[in-house]
Formats: C-alpha cells, sequence, structure tokens
C-alpha cells in the first residue's frame, strides 16, 4: 500500500492539543484572599485576641499581661525567624536608628535605678511595645494590601467591642459612671475604662483616613464602608465617657480633613455627623449625660472633681520626680515607690471601680497618667528624649512620604489613604498620651499601630508603592 510520501501528498501539519492553562483566582475569592494574607495571620490574632476579656490584677489594677501580648511575642519571634531564614539586612539604617532610639534610654533608665529587677518588667513592656513589635510589622507588612487587610481588622475588633459597649449601656451592664452602670467599656472591663475607647478611636480614625483617601485605585465601594464604620464607631465613643480620647479623635480627625481637601472633608463630616445625631441625638443615647461630660472639660481648671485632682497632683509629682534626677529620672517602675514623698495631702489613696461584672473595689493610682510625666519622671530628660524623639521622627517622615502621596499629579494608587491613617493615628496617640500612658490589656494594640506607622514612614518606596498593593 503506497504511503501519501510516495503519492506526492504531504499530510497536515499535526495540530498539538490546547494545555491547560490554570484558571488565576479572582480577587474576591476567598481561597486568594486567604492565600494573600496568610503571613499576615500572627500579626491579626493580636488583634483578635484583644476580645478575649482577661482578668484585673490582685490589687485592682488593670494588670499588663494578657493572650495578646503573648501573641506578640510569637509575632516577634516569628518575625525573627523569617529574618534568619532569609539571610538578608532586615532594616534599613534609619528605620533601626528611629525604631532603636527609644532601647538607650530604656537601658540607661534600667541601670541606673535603685532597684533594678523591680525595673526589668518595665524594659520588656517598654521594648514590647515601642520597638519589638512595631519592627516586626515594619517586616511584615508587604504592601498596601496588607496594610488594609490589618487596619480593617483593627475596624472590625473597634465595631465588635463598640457593639458591646453600646449594649452595656442600653441594659445598664457597664462600668459603673455617676451611680449607674452605664460607661461602655467592651470587654475590658471597669479596671480599663481606657481601653475600649483607645480601641474604637482606633478604629475611627483609620475608618475615616481610609474614606478620605481613597482614589480611584482603592478598592471598590472602599469610601463607602470606611464612612458607614467611621459613622458607627461615634456612638460607642461618645458612650465611654472618656474626654481624653474625644479630645484626640477631634484634633485626629480634623488633621484629616485638612489634609484630604475640602471637598472629600466635607462628604465625610456630613455621612458620619448624620449618623452621629441621629444615632446619639435623635434616639437619646446618653444625651444628657454627653452634654455634661463635655461641659466637665472646660469646668476641670475651675471646680475639679476628685479624679481630675488626683491627676494634677500626680503630675506634679511625677515633675519633682524628675526634678531630683533630671537625666536619668527615678528608674523604670519607680513612680509608685516614689510618689507619697513627692505627692501633696490633696491626693487619694485610688479611684473607685465597678460594674460591668465586678464588684466595687479601690483600684490604685500607679502613674501620672499623663505619658510624658511618667517618661520624665522614671527615665528623665534622656528617655524624653529618645523615646519622644522617635515618635517624632515618625511622624515627620509619615507627613513627607504623605504629601509626595497627594502631590499635584499623584500616581494612581499612591496609597494616600495608608498616609492619612498613619497621619491620624500619631497624632490621636501623641495628644492623648497627654491624658493617658501605657498599661492595660489594650496597650499591645498601640504598639500595631506604631507598626503600620512604622511601615509607611519607614519600608522602602518599592515597598509602599507596588503594584500588589494597589
Amino acid at each position: 500500500m503506497a504511503t501519501a510520501e510516495a503519492l506526492g501528498v504531504r499530510p497536515p501539519h499535526p495540530v498539538p492539543l490546547p494545555r491547560r492553562v490554570p484558571v488565576p483566582l479572582l480577587p474576591g475569592d476567598p481561597r486568594a484572599v486567604l492565600r494573600r494574607a496568610a503571613p499576615l495571620l500572627p500579626a491579626v490574632a493580636v488583634v483578635a485576641l484583644l476580645a478575649v476579656p482577661s482578668a484585673p490584677a490582685g490589687d485592682g489594677s488593670a494588670g499588663s499581661g494578657s493572650v495578646a501580648d503573648a501573641a506578640s511575642a510569637l509575632l516577634v519571634l516569628y518575625c525573627l525567624v523569617r529574618v534568619l531564614r532569609q539571610r538578608a539586612r532586615p532594616l534599613t539604617r534609619t528605620a533601626a536608628l528611629v525604631l532603636g532610639m527609644p532601647v538607650l534610654g530604656v537601658t540607661v533608665a534600667a541601670l541606673t535605678s535603685d532597684d533594678t529587677p523591680a525595673g526589668l518588667p518595665g524594659v520588656a513592656r517598654y521594648l514590647q511595645i515601642f520597638v519589638l513589635v512595631p519592627a516586626a510589622l515594619l517586616l511584615l507588612v508587604r504592601d498596601r494590601w496588607d496594610f488594609r487587610f490589618l487596619g480593617g481588622s483593627v475596624v472590625a475588633l473597634a465595631l465588635a467591642q463598640g457593639a458591646i459597649g453600646v449594649v452595656q449601656y442600653l441594659t445598664g451592664t457597664g462600668a459603673s459612671y455617676r451611680g449607674e452602670d452605664i460607661r461602655a467599656v467592651g470587654t475590658f472591663g471597669p479596671t480599663d475604662v481606657m481601653g475600649m475607647a483607645t480601641v474604637v478611636a482606633y478604629g475611627l480614625v483609620i475608618a475615616v483616613g481610609f474614606a478620605l483617601g481613597a482614589t480611584d485605585g482603592s478598592p471598590r465601594g472602599q469610601r463607602a464602608a470606611a464612612l458607614v464604620c467611621a459613622g458607627l464607631l461615634t456612638v460607642p465613643l461618645v458612650l465611654s465617657f472618656s474626654r481624653g480620647a474625644w479630645i484626640a479623635t477631634a484634633v485626629a480627625v480634623g488633621l484629616q480633613l485638612l489634609l484630604s481637601g475640602p471637598r472629600r472633608a466635607a462628604v465625610a463630616v456630613l455621612t458620619a455627623g448624620a449618623l452621629g445625631v441621629v444615632l446619639v441625638g435623635g434616639l437619646g443615647l446618653g444625651s444628657q449625660l454627653v452634654t455634661d461630660r463635655l461641659g466637665s472639660i472646660a469646668e476641670v481648671a475651675d471646680a475639679p472633681d476628685q479624679s481630675v485632682t488626683d491627676r494634677y497632683t500626680m503630675w506634679a509629682a511625677a515633675t519633682d520626680m524628675w526634678r531630683t534626677r533630671p537625666v536619668t529620672g527615678v528608674g523604670l517602675k519607680g513612680f509608685p515607690a516614689h510618689r507619697d514623698s513627692h505627692a501633696s495631702l490633696a491626693l487619694s489613696s485610688g479611684s473607685d471601680t465597678a460594674g460591668a461584672g465586678l464588684g466595687f473595689q479601690r483600684q490604685p493610682l500607679l502613674s501620672p497618667h499623663n505619658m510624658y510625666l511618667l517618661v520624665l519622671s522614671e527615665q528623665g530628660l534622656l528617655g524624653v528624649l529618645t523615646l519622644v524623639g522617635s515618635w517624632a521622627a515618625l511622624l515627620v517622615l509619615t507627613l513627607r512620604r504623605l504629601r509626595a502621596a497627594r502631590g499635584p499629579r499623584p500616581a494612581r494608587g499612591t496609597g494616600a489613604d495608608c498616609g492619612l491613617v498613619v497621619t491620624g493615628l500619631l497624632v490621636w496617640q501623641l495628644v492623648d498620651f497627654g491624658y493617658a500612658d501605657i498599661g492595660g490589656p489594650s496597650t499591645v494594640l498601640t504598639a500595631v499601630m506604631l507598626g503600620l506607622a512604622a511601615w509607611w514612614a519607614l519600608a522602602p518606596g518599592r515597598a509602599r508603592s507596588g503594584a500588589a498593593g494597589t
């Protein structure tokens, strides 16, 4: 039988079978989101575990150890293992300098303390909050997608804590306030009344930043969802009756509005204000109590109540401690030991706490409730220059990079929303530290916020503007 070649007929060219091309996962596919977010899960766990109630310390204070603190230690260990496996230079020189500055003041204060062993827990706490966790998040967050995902987890925590706080107010199961158990404290209890207020304020500032900074390159629906979250979080923040948190939030959001431009600022103010008026004013959620609390802000200098008197007295005691040792302070954890010898007789024995599942107890006054004066009294001028200098450097670098991202002709997806979020968080923290200091379970969230700020301010430009983070 003759072949095709012998007859002069060329056989047709074989057609190759089509290869199976894997179908890429869509951005909204849960599997894609989970795989994309997997490296962030240790950080998200720190945020999520703040919803777990923690028992107060034996002396009636809020205590400092919690499951979230343990998770933050695992987060640092996880990042250390990653750095060792990659065998790469983990931090730039600028990042190492800015984040490493507090180590000097803390170490010197511990070494010069009259009771060095008693100050060792303070060393660990300061390094955890201001050095280790922020540095770990600087290494862990890869781009703007990671930033938004971690920031969104904080907003989710704030919504959950805020919802619990509103229920506490409506059902009379919150912390005691003016003889009624109506103060919204979330799962943090009456010994950490600033806990829920801090978390909710963080979530509100993040939501406002995401709303004001949203562009055509931002995720779809980001602005609308962020505005709704900001409006909802206004209610539990008001019901926390925390004057310090109110002031810090007003300053931070005001600056965000100023930096975002008049048009977006007007939209955000009208939307959040309408929700706040409906929920607080229209439904009467604490309107009279809120009015009285707002009025007390201007009256603290004329007719202060005992809590304000105690705060002023402890501020004076902290200043007097600094005068005795102006360079290095009295040592970490030294304020309680030196308090009585420097405070006047106007200081009470403690503050009354009750409600939210706990009975009446006296909470000791172990700090001046002012972070700057706490550092000044315990670490002296050296501690203030290194610690506050680190925060100031973060803020300056943040504003400079935000200005570049919001230039006259910003590129698509420059991440200006992330910059607005970080600016608001840093300003909120710097203002709030005038009325509060570190302490209690919610403090670990401060470290997370500083980590987000460190990524925006200190990460290389490619990491902040890569396509993956649009």
